[in-house]
């Protein structure tokens, strides 16, 4: 039986562009070499390109995601990986391209990946799931707002966050009536919506979930204890935290954390890998935000969960590829 080709998709637009190399490095190094060929793609602002083991690179034809060598031959993949994080593989970009030409890939569907990259719908759908949420005001660039207004509704502090952006890129702690706007302006910057949310005082934790041999499982709850003002890009990425795995919950409070996350990731139609974040108040756990394609470098919280839950990154990875190549061409 001749060996699958999967390529490795990783890079993307946003500012998380070097996480997802990192992310992509470790599921291209984690794949059965005896199942599959394994490629790396890099989808970046400056081009496509299929990187070969020696760093050449090599465009990518968009008219069907294949690349030519020097030599003449034509390299097509079975199944494209995709680890983007932010845009455009995390917010369904990358996913309608994909389905247009037939090409097969691992994680969520065009529609789920939109749906989820927008915070304020996502938390809006999940309501009707009895999924409670922070309270939240929702401004676009250009509309007239009042910073007494939002502060009476919200109270002090509050978060500011943009509506479509991943890893904490733009988000603020404000704390003082006086840091609203910079902080709103900050948002602005990543994203033409934003979304500010009362501030919930509780325990934090990311909860990842994903379909694994046909069931949807609960890999594993961390705590979240930031030493910065909240979980922010320094936190999750040069290491201003510190992850608790598993999270420090009461066996009643664990349960219905494990329940709700999967009824989430149920409500919105999740494939693949995702991670969940949550404040949990008085044994309610309250949504922030779902992340369907979450960092998958060594130090992210993902992996780690699979390895105190007892799946191996090879079958975790290699999972994910079964379930891409037994789907149809047309999603």
């Amino acid at each position: 039986m001749s060996k699958k080709s999967v390529a490795v998709v990783m890079g993307g637009f946003s500012d998380e562009y070097e996480v997802s190399l990192k992310s992509g490095q470790l599921i291209f190094d984690s794949l059965d070499r005896s199942l599959y060929e394994v490629y790396k793609v890099h989808i970046l602002k400056e081009g496509w390109f299929f990187v070969d083991e020696n760093g050449q690179r090599y465009p990518i034809d968009k008219s069907d995601f294949s690349a030519t060598l020097p030599s003449g031959a034509s390299i097509k993949f079975d199944v494209c990986f995709n680890t983007i994080h932010g845009t455009p593989g995390e917010n369904g970009l990358m996913q309608g391209y994909w389905d247009m030409i037939g090409q097969r890939y691992t994680g969520c569907s065009f529609y789920a990946s939109a749906l989820t990259f927008n915070k304020k719908d996502t938390l809006a759908v999940l309501s009707k799931y009895d999924i409670p949420s922070a309270k939240s005001v929702y401004i676009r660039r250009g509309d007239c707002y009042n910073e007494d207004d939002i502060v009476k509704e919200l109270g002090l502090p509050l978060f500011v966050k943009p509506n479509q952006s991943g890893s904490s890129l733009g988000a603020s702690k404000v704390n003082e009536k006086i840091e609203l706007n910079a902080a709103i302006e900050r948002a602005f910057e990543q994203d033409d919506d934003v979304l500010i949310e009362a501030f919930l005082e509780g325990t934090e934790v990311s909860v990842g979930v994903l379909d694994y041999q046909g069931e949807t499982i609960v890999l594993g709850i961390t705590e979240i204890v930031s030493e910065n003002e909240f979980f922010d890009f320094d936190a999750k990425y040069n290491g201003e935290s510190q992850e608790i795995t598993p999270a420090r919950l009461d066996d009643s409070t664990k349960e219905k954390v494990e329940c709700i996350a999967k009824r989430a990731y149920k409500a919105l139609n999740m494939s693949g890998f995702s991670r969940s974040e949550f404040i949990i108040i008085d044994g309610v756990p309250y949504m922030l935000e779902m992340n369907t394609n979450p960092g998958f470098s060594p130090a992210s919280i993902l992996p780690q969960q699979a390895g105190i839950y007892g799946i191996s990154i090879k079958d975790l990875c290699g999972n994910e590829v079964e379930k891409a190549l037994a789907k149809n061409n047309k999603h």
